[in-house]
């Protein structure tokens, strides 16, 4: 039999001695009656997602608590009924976890790498979701075409280039949530004044997820009030919002 390679084998196929540990029973509290698909999920990662180089080995035995559950919980944040975008998803890290917990969310895979572009579309017709879409390119390419209700975020960048990327693809009272570790009030506060210039109105760091992971998941939230005009520098009227957006 012919040995496959990273780049031409199905996601979730690939055979691997990395140990994926059981699905804890928040997960079914989490992702309900989707909980067959996030561990499906667990497994492509564990499987096709360390192959393909998207993720560590040494992360296979904690999936689970730092990876999947770590970003499901910030769909407690998210209204109902949205657009996300999900910048520089990679492995789809929150992007999938949250279309997976949330199907009431709209969600974009941004990412500008081929390699990973294939993994995600993959993974998502593997998972048979179709309340996700994948674009291929850079946040800057889009800033001003694509707009949103909220974009995520998770290890891509610095907090001052993150908002630099994310902030131009909100529409006008979005918001900005990006998963931080535990050095975020101090990136936050390096980053304030900038944030002000970029157009922010409003920023905070919040945990979420207390009692569903351990430590919490650190969120960094940076809201704007009217759509940034990348080109121009002016600024358009928020559209107007149903309730609940």
């Amino acid at each position: 039999m012919r040995p496959s390679s990273p780049e031409n084998t199905t996601p979730g196929d690939e055979p691997t001695d990395l140990v994926l540990g059981p699905a804890p029973a928040a997960v079914v509290s989490v992702f309900g009656d989707r909980a067959g698909q996030a561990t499906r999920y667990a497994e492509i990662l564990a499987g096709a997602g360390v192959t393909r180089g998207l993720l560590g080995p040494r992360e296979v035995p904690r999936l689970w608590e730092r990876h999947i559950l770590n970003c499901a919980v910030v769909g407690e944040l998210l209204p109902a009924d949205i657009a996300i975008c999900d910048v520089g998803s990679g492995a789809g890290l929150p992007g999938i976890v949250l279309a997976l917990a949330r199907p009431d969310l709209s969600v974009t895979l941004l990412e500008p790498l081929l390699r990973r572009t294939l993994f995600l579309d993959e993974a998502i017709d593997t998972l048979g979701l179709t309340n996700v879409r994948v674009l291929r390119g850079r946040a800057e390419e889009f800033a001003g075409k694509e707009r949103f209700d909220v974009v995520t975020s998770r290890a891509v960048a610095p907090l001052d280039r993150l908002a630099g990327w994310s902030l131009p693809l909100l529409r006008g009272g979005g918001e900005m949530v990006a998963l931080k570790g535990g050095s975020a009030e101090a990136e936050l506060a390096e980053s304030a004044e900038l944030l002000a210039k970029l157009g922010a109105t409003r920023w905070r760091v919040q945990t979420v997820g207390a009692g569903i992971v351990d430590p919490p998941t650190t969120v960094i939230r940076v809201g704007i009030d009217q759509e940034i005009q990348i080109r121009t520098g002016k600024k358009q009227k928020p559209r107007s919002r149903r309730q609940g957006r």
